[in-house]
């Protein structure tokens, strides 16, 4: 449903994000340059606000920043350069924009007292690590493991809805949050590890 949901809302935007998209190669900026800059600007908003509790402005920053990844894939296929560097360097971005967010949650809960929830952020940034590793190790060893329960936009997401219902009043909502995105994360890499193992014996 999730998956369903994201290629839906994917198809929408496009919409919009073609012409920014356009208008972004006529000035001469590059995808790379925007996965540089979306990446960037999740870490302003993580360090400089979720690290501080300010979570409401902190899911403004990020989930706009975060609208890069479909921008700069965009530009990409406009221009036809969608090349392993690029790859590369899209998937570098998202696990550092990725870390950015559960550690400065970490660092939060960590200096508030709130130490339960910050071992969740903490083991959340751990295992969603662990998530995308299985995935490309299993890809550089030629089997495929685009499965599970938890992938990048669920985790996102899963986080966003956190700390929003956080950041409107009900404090347990972000820690709560976290539990789960743990527990589908665990999930998720052991679906992976089965996908592969069963690929492995034919």
């Amino acid at each position: 449903m999730a998956r369903f949901l994201s290629v839906v809302s994917r198809a929408g935007l496009a919409r919009f994000v073609e012409p920014v998209a356009r208008a972004l190669l006529r000035v001469g900026i590059s995808p790379n340059t925007v996965t540089v800059a979306g990446s960037v600007g999740v870490i302003i908003g993580s360090v400089g606000f979720a690290a501080r509790g300010h979570l409401l402005v902190a899911l403004v920053i990020v989930t706009v920043c975060a609208l890069t990844d479909l921008l700069d894939g965009t530009m990409a296929r406009l221009r036809g350069s969608t090349g392993k560097w690029g790859a590369l360097l899209d998937s570098t971005v998202d696990r550092v924009s990725d870390s950015a967010v559960l550690a400065s949650v970490a660092y939060w809960y960590a200096t508030t007292n709130q130490h339960r929830a910050a071992v969740a952020a903490i083991l959340c940034l751990i295992v969603g690590q662990l998530v995308s590793y299985v995935k490309a190790r299993a890809e550089g060893l030629g089997f495929t493991a685009n499965v599970g329960l938890a992938e990048r936009a669920e985790r996102l997401l899963i986080v966003g809805v956190g700390g929003l219902i956080t950041g409107l009043g009900w404090k347990p909502a972000l820690e709560i949050a976290l539990w789960i995105l743990l527990a589908l994360s665990l999930v998720t890499i052991g679906q992976r590890m089965t996908h592969v193992y069963r690929q492995a014996r034919v």
